[in-house]
């Protein structure tokens, strides 16, 4: 049986907007409120929809932890991000858990939780319009279509993410790459740590900012985690990494 191993804190997050109305009582006085049953149906037929896609799959529902090892490599990572969740997300979250089987693993974003599941079971899909999990070998449905990673190719995304950067997320990259130019740059240059570096030295960075931006680019897999996240660091100038540092949970 196929397993989907689905990034639900995108689907809860825009159901639970869906469901919110305000209330404007005049005098600078606006009270936010939410219909429950709505958000919550609203998250059960988005689920529904995507196991159509595929024949009696099982679920897996994915969401990011409170705490974000990302903000050890970088204090204002996703800094830009400051609206509170809409109005019943947690209490969809909790009533999904009475039914389906949700992971929320320490320190990590559903996105490093998918990979690290993904690329330590059989038989499994990632679900996520994000088009970070290209990074991740294996199966990705992003709800249009379904197609397979290798290895090298998720290689291939996580260095040309790590030189184009992605304001959504709040990492810059080297200026001047974009997505295009990069993969212009690595056709050229090859697909290795070498060229991040000299692309990076090339706008007048060093080779530490480039760390920082592969660090904070980097979606986890089952090598990148052992009881925490393992930041990435690069050791050939080809491809792989084995001197790794793991980040503690401070609270631990």
């Amino acid at each position: 049986m196929t397993t989907l191993l689905i990034d639900a804190d995108y689907i809860v997050y825009k159901s639970c907007a869906s469901a919110e109305y305000d209330i404007d009582f005049g005098e600078d006085v606006i009270l936010v409120g939410s219909s429950f049953k709505e958000a919550y149906g609203n998250t059960i037929r988005e689920l529904d929809k995507i196991k159509a896609e595929f024949f009696d799959p099982d679920i897996i529902l994915f969401f990011s932890d409170s705490i974000n090892f990302r903000k050890t490599v970088a204090s204002d990572y996703k800094g830009h991000r400051n609206r509170k969740k809409p109005c019943g997300y947690k209490r969809v979250i909790n009533k999904l858990s009475e039914t389906h089987r949700v992971i929320v693993m320490p320190m990590l974003e559903a996105d490093d939780a998918l990979g690290v599941y993904a690329t330590s079971n059989d038989d499994c899909v990632i679900v996520s319009p994000d088009k970070d999990m290209k990074q991740i070998p294996g199966t990705l449905y992003n709800l249009q279509e379904t197609f397979t990673i290798d290895k090298q190719s998720g290689w291939e995304w996580f260095l040309i993410q790590t030189l184009a950067g992605d304001s959504t997320d709040g990492y810059s990259g080297a200026p001047g790459f974009g997505i295009k130019t990069s993969q212009k740059f690595f056709a050229e240059n090859g697909y290795t740590w070498n060229s991040v570096v000299k692309a990076f030295k090339s706008k007048g960075l060093s080779e530490e900012v480039a760390l920082q931006n592969a660090r904070l680019a980097k979606i986890l897999t089952a090598d990148d985690y052992d009881n925490g996240p393992i930041l990435f660091n690069p050791t050939d100038a080809n491809s792989g990494v084995d001197s790794r540092t793991t980040v503690q949970n401070e609270t631990d």
